[in-house]
Protein backbone atom coordinates (compact mmCIF):
# COMPACT_ATOMS: atom_id res chain seq x y z
CA UNK A 1 0.00 0.00 0.00
CA UNK A 2 2.93 2.54 0.93
CA UNK A 3 4.79 1.43 -1.92
CA UNK A 4 1.53 2.76 -4.16
CA UNK A 5 1.19 5.81 -2.13
CA UNK A 6 4.64 6.63 -3.14
CA UNK A 7 4.09 6.20 -6.59
CA UNK A 8 0.94 8.36 -6.73
CA UNK A 9 2.52 11.06 -4.93
CA UNK A 10 5.40 11.05 -7.65
CA UNK A 11 3.42 10.86 -10.43
CA UNK A 12 1.48 13.79 -8.85
CA UNK A 13 4.63 15.95 -8.27
CA UNK A 14 5.94 15.07 -11.53
CA UNK A 15 2.57 16.45 -13.40
CA UNK A 16 2.58 19.72 -11.59
CA UNK A 17 6.46 20.10 -12.09
CA UNK A 18 5.63 19.89 -15.90
CA UNK A 19 2.52 21.71 -15.30
CA UNK A 20 4.49 24.92 -13.60
CA UNK A 21 7.19 24.31 -16.50
CA UNK A 22 4.70 24.28 -19.40
CA UNK A 23 3.92 28.13 -17.73
CA UNK A 24 6.64 28.83 -18.03
CA UNK A 25 7.51 28.12 -21.15
CA UNK A 26 3.83 29.78 -22.49
CA UNK A 27 4.48 33.02 -20.91
CA UNK A 28 8.00 32.64 -22.36
CA UNK A 29 6.46 32.60 -25.79
CA UNK A 30 3.70 34.86 -24.97
CA UNK A 31 6.65 37.38 -24.16
CA UNK A 32 8.59 36.70 -27.14
CA UNK A 33 5.66 36.55 -29.31
CA UNK A 34 4.71 40.12 -27.96
CA UNK A 35 8.02 41.52 -28.58
CA UNK A 36 8.35 40.12 -32.07
CA UNK A 37 4.79 41.54 -32.63
CA UNK A 38 5.69 44.68 -31.95
CA UNK A 39 8.79 44.69 -34.15
CA UNK A 40 11.83 44.16 -31.30
CA UNK A 41 12.57 40.49 -31.42
CA UNK A 42 14.92 40.74 -28.22
CA UNK A 43 12.55 42.82 -26.36
CA UNK A 44 15.55 45.58 -26.14
CA UNK A 45 15.09 48.79 -28.44
CA UNK A 46 18.52 49.41 -29.54
CA UNK A 47 18.66 53.08 -31.17
CA UNK A 48 21.51 55.04 -31.99
CA UNK A 49 22.45 58.41 -32.06
CA UNK A 50 25.53 60.75 -32.34
CA UNK A 51 25.91 61.65 -27.80
CA UNK A 52 27.03 65.34 -28.86
CA UNK A 53 24.15 67.00 -30.30
CA UNK A 54 22.98 68.88 -27.38
CA UNK A 55 20.18 69.06 -26.30
CA UNK A 56 18.97 66.47 -28.47
CA UNK A 57 21.56 64.01 -27.06
CA UNK A 58 24.80 64.35 -25.52
CA UNK A 59 27.32 62.37 -23.55
CA UNK A 60 28.15 62.31 -19.93
CA UNK A 61 30.39 60.54 -17.33
CA UNK A 62 27.70 58.96 -14.60
CA UNK A 63 24.07 58.62 -14.41
CA UNK A 64 22.42 61.45 -13.10
CA UNK A 65 19.67 63.15 -14.74
CA UNK A 66 18.48 59.64 -15.62
CA UNK A 67 21.36 59.21 -18.07
CA UNK A 68 21.56 55.49 -19.06
CA UNK A 69 24.74 53.56 -20.24
CA UNK A 70 26.24 54.10 -23.64
CA UNK A 71 26.72 50.77 -25.29
CA UNK A 72 31.08 49.36 -25.37
CA UNK A 73 31.27 52.60 -23.01
CA UNK A 74 31.96 53.20 -19.48
CA UNK A 75 30.04 56.72 -20.35
CA UNK A 76 26.31 57.85 -19.95
CA UNK A 77 24.04 59.20 -22.91
CA UNK A 78 21.20 61.75 -21.82
CA UNK A 79 19.37 64.46 -23.24
CA UNK A 80 16.01 65.08 -25.44
CA UNK A 81 16.24 61.77 -27.59
CA UNK A 82 16.97 60.15 -24.76
CA UNK A 83 14.10 61.14 -22.25
CA UNK A 84 11.75 60.43 -25.43
CA UNK A 85 13.35 57.26 -25.81
CA UNK A 86 13.30 55.86 -22.38
CA UNK A 87 9.13 56.80 -22.64
CA UNK A 88 8.68 54.80 -25.81
CA UNK A 89 10.48 51.97 -23.98
CA UNK A 90 8.57 52.12 -20.89
CA UNK A 91 5.41 52.08 -22.86
CA UNK A 92 6.28 49.13 -24.69
CA UNK A 93 7.85 46.71 -22.00
CA UNK A 94 11.04 47.00 -23.52
CA UNK A 95 15.22 47.43 -22.61
CA UNK A 96 16.88 50.49 -23.79
CA UNK A 97 20.34 50.36 -25.48
CA UNK A 98 21.99 53.32 -26.93
CA UNK A 99 24.62 52.74 -29.43
CA UNK A 100 26.71 55.83 -29.76
CA UNK A 101 27.93 56.50 -33.80
CA UNK A 102 28.63 59.34 -36.15
CA UNK A 103 25.99 61.19 -38.24
CA UNK A 104 26.55 59.92 -41.75
CA UNK A 105 26.52 56.47 -39.82
CA UNK A 106 23.02 56.98 -38.46
CA UNK A 107 21.04 55.73 -42.12
CA UNK A 108 23.16 53.33 -43.16
CA UNK A 109 22.47 51.45 -39.91
CA UNK A 110 19.30 51.51 -39.12
CA UNK A 111 18.90 50.45 -42.68
CA UNK A 112 21.30 47.43 -42.54
CA UNK A 113 19.52 46.36 -39.17
CA UNK A 114 22.86 47.40 -36.93
CA UNK A 115 19.92 49.03 -34.23
CA UNK A 116 16.31 49.18 -34.48
CA UNK A 117 15.87 52.63 -34.47
CA UNK A 118 17.57 56.19 -34.62
CA UNK A 119 16.24 58.68 -31.95
CA UNK A 120 18.75 61.76 -33.19
CA UNK A 121 17.44 64.87 -34.01
CA UNK A 122 16.48 63.89 -37.92
CA UNK A 123 14.31 65.94 -39.74
CA UNK A 124 11.64 63.71 -41.60
CA UNK A 125 12.46 64.85 -45.11
CA UNK A 126 11.20 63.02 -48.49
CA UNK A 127 15.17 62.31 -48.96
CA UNK A 128 15.43 60.75 -45.72
CA UNK A 129 11.78 58.63 -46.05
CA UNK A 130 12.94 57.21 -49.55
CA UNK A 131 15.67 55.35 -47.25
CA UNK A 132 13.74 55.06 -44.12
CA UNK A 133 10.55 54.65 -42.18
CA UNK A 134 9.85 57.50 -40.13
CA UNK A 135 7.46 57.32 -37.04
CA UNK A 136 6.26 61.17 -35.29
CA UNK A 137 6.73 63.33 -35.75
CA UNK A 138 8.44 63.64 -31.79
CA UNK A 139 9.35 67.56 -32.02
CA UNK A 140 8.75 70.24 -34.37
CA UNK A 141 11.72 72.51 -34.76
CA UNK A 142 11.44 75.74 -36.87
CA UNK A 143 14.54 77.04 -38.85
CA UNK A 144 16.84 79.45 -37.41
CA UNK A 145 20.10 80.89 -37.10
CA UNK A 146 22.80 81.77 -34.31
CA UNK A 147 25.57 84.95 -34.57
CA UNK A 148 27.34 86.61 -31.69
CA UNK A 149 25.24 89.62 -29.83
CA UNK A 150 28.18 92.14 -30.81
CA UNK A 151 28.26 91.28 -34.38
CA UNK A 152 26.35 93.87 -37.14
CA UNK A 153 24.56 90.35 -38.20
CA UNK A 154 22.43 90.35 -34.36
CA UNK A 155 20.29 92.76 -35.97
CA UNK A 156 19.28 90.81 -39.18
CA UNK A 157 15.09 91.00 -39.59
CA UNK A 158 15.36 88.32 -42.73
CA UNK A 159 17.43 86.54 -44.20
CA UNK A 160 18.37 89.03 -47.19
CA UNK A 161 20.09 91.13 -44.04
CA UNK A 162 22.59 87.98 -44.04
CA UNK A 163 23.64 88.40 -47.30
CA UNK A 164 27.45 88.28 -47.57
CA UNK A 165 28.09 86.61 -43.98
CA UNK A 166 30.53 84.01 -43.66
CA UNK A 167 28.64 80.97 -42.46
CA UNK A 168 28.42 77.16 -41.77
CA UNK A 169 26.23 74.43 -40.41
CA UNK A 170 26.56 71.37 -39.84
CA UNK A 171 27.76 68.04 -42.55
CA UNK A 172 24.85 66.08 -44.37
CA UNK A 173 21.86 68.47 -42.81
CA UNK A 174 18.93 70.37 -44.37
CA UNK A 175 20.60 73.69 -42.89
CA UNK A 176 23.94 73.53 -44.78
CA UNK A 177 22.21 71.78 -47.86
CA UNK A 178 19.07 73.34 -47.90
CA UNK A 179 19.15 76.52 -46.05
CA UNK A 180 22.64 78.42 -46.63
CA UNK A 181 22.32 78.35 -50.41
CA UNK A 182 18.72 80.44 -49.90
CA UNK A 183 21.09 83.31 -48.25
CA UNK A 184 22.12 85.49 -51.29
CA UNK A 185 26.02 86.18 -51.85
CA UNK A 186 26.81 83.70 -48.51
CA UNK A 187 30.15 82.87 -48.00
CA UNK A 188 29.59 79.45 -46.78
CA UNK A 189 32.46 77.54 -45.42
CA UNK A 190 33.35 73.90 -44.89
CA UNK A 191 30.77 72.31 -42.95
CA UNK A 192 31.21 70.98 -39.68
CA UNK A 193 31.08 67.35 -38.32
CA UNK A 194 28.94 67.68 -35.06
CA UNK A 195 27.32 70.51 -33.49
CA UNK A 196 29.59 71.03 -31.60
CA UNK A 197 32.05 72.20 -33.86
CA UNK A 198 29.21 74.27 -35.59
CA UNK A 199 29.10 76.43 -32.60
CA UNK A 200 32.78 76.11 -31.71
CA UNK A 201 33.16 77.86 -35.22
CA UNK A 202 31.09 80.79 -34.43
CA UNK A 203 32.20 81.37 -31.09
CA UNK A 204 35.67 81.69 -32.26
CA UNK A 205 35.00 83.99 -35.46
CA UNK A 206 35.43 81.76 -37.89
CA UNK A 207 32.33 82.10 -39.00
CA UNK A 208 29.19 85.11 -38.92
CA UNK A 209 26.61 83.23 -38.30
CA UNK A 210 25.83 79.67 -38.39
CA UNK A 211 22.08 78.16 -39.56
CA UNK A 212 20.36 75.27 -37.46
CA UNK A 213 17.02 74.51 -35.41
CA UNK A 214 15.71 76.29 -32.69
CA UNK A 215 16.28 73.46 -29.77
CA UNK A 216 19.98 73.63 -30.92
CA UNK A 217 19.65 77.26 -30.78
CA UNK A 218 18.26 77.03 -27.46
CA UNK A 219 21.21 75.07 -25.97
CA UNK A 220 23.64 76.98 -27.81
CA UNK A 221 22.95 80.46 -26.00
CA UNK A 222 22.12 78.91 -22.67
CA UNK A 223 25.82 77.23 -23.08
CA UNK A 224 27.17 80.70 -24.63
CA UNK A 225 25.81 83.51 -23.33
CA UNK A 226 27.31 85.77 -25.77
CA UNK A 227 25.31 84.06 -28.81
CA UNK A 228 21.63 85.13 -29.85
CA UNK A 229 19.26 83.69 -32.01
CA UNK A 230 17.84 85.43 -35.20
CA UNK A 231 14.12 84.11 -35.62
CA UNK A 232 12.41 84.86 -38.78
CA UNK A 233 9.76 82.78 -38.24
CA UNK A 234 6.91 85.52 -38.48
CA UNK A 235 9.18 87.62 -41.56
CA UNK A 236 8.23 87.20 -44.92
CA UNK A 237 11.62 87.14 -45.92
CA UNK A 238 12.35 83.59 -43.91
CA UNK A 239 13.91 80.47 -44.99
CA UNK A 240 11.60 78.21 -47.49
CA UNK A 241 11.48 74.95 -45.66
CA UNK A 242 8.35 72.18 -45.60
CA UNK A 243 7.11 70.36 -42.95
CA UNK A 244 9.63 67.51 -43.87
CA UNK A 245 12.29 70.19 -42.64
CA UNK A 246 11.08 71.03 -39.40
CA UNK A 247 9.67 67.62 -37.75
CA UNK A 248 11.77 65.92 -36.25
CA UNK A 249 11.18 61.96 -36.16
CA UNK A 250 12.23 58.45 -35.49
CA UNK A 251 13.80 56.81 -38.32
CA UNK A 252 13.16 52.63 -38.48
CA UNK A 253 14.21 50.21 -41.23
CA UNK A 254 11.78 50.01 -44.34
CA UNK A 255 8.74 48.14 -43.76
CA UNK A 256 9.25 47.49 -40.73
CA UNK A 257 5.90 48.60 -40.02
CA UNK A 258 5.37 47.24 -36.59
CA UNK A 259 7.86 48.93 -34.39
CA UNK A 260 6.85 52.08 -36.63
CA UNK A 261 3.08 51.58 -35.19
CA UNK A 262 4.77 50.71 -31.36
CA UNK A 263 6.39 54.09 -31.45
CA UNK A 264 3.67 55.95 -32.87
CA UNK A 265 1.37 54.33 -30.65
CA UNK A 266 3.38 56.27 -27.81
CA UNK A 267 4.30 59.65 -29.29
CA UNK A 268 0.64 60.00 -31.04
CA UNK A 269 -0.65 60.62 -27.38
CA UNK A 270 1.66 63.35 -26.69
CA UNK A 271 1.11 67.50 -27.89
CA UNK A 272 3.23 70.00 -28.86
CA UNK A 273 3.24 71.27 -25.49
CA UNK A 274 4.66 67.80 -24.02
CA UNK A 275 7.46 68.36 -26.06
CA UNK A 276 8.41 71.35 -25.69
CA UNK A 277 8.22 70.72 -22.22
CA UNK A 278 10.71 67.71 -21.95
CA UNK A 279 13.01 69.82 -24.46
CA UNK A 280 13.41 72.69 -21.79
CA UNK A 281 13.96 69.96 -19.20
CA UNK A 282 16.76 68.45 -21.26
CA UNK A 283 18.56 72.37 -21.83
CA UNK A 284 18.43 73.12 -18.44
CA UNK A 285 20.27 70.29 -17.71
CA UNK A 286 22.96 69.73 -20.69
CA UNK A 287 26.58 69.65 -18.75
CA UNK A 288 27.90 72.90 -21.23
CA UNK A 289 24.56 75.12 -19.91
CA UNK A 290 25.99 73.65 -15.71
Amino acid sequence: MKKILTILLAMTMALALAACGGAKNATAESTQAAANSSGVEDGVLTIAMECAYAPYNWTQSDDSNGAVPIKDSTEYANGYDVMIAKKICEANGWELEVVRTDWDSLVPGVQTGIYDAVIAGQSMTAERMEQVDFAGPYYYASIVCVTKADSPYASAKGISDLSGGSCTAQIATIWYDSMLPQIKDAKIQTAAETAPAMLMALETGTVDFICTDMPTAMGAVSAYPDMVILDFTDSDDNFAADEGDINIGVSVMKGNTALKEAIDSVLSTMTADDFNAIMDQAIAIQPLSE
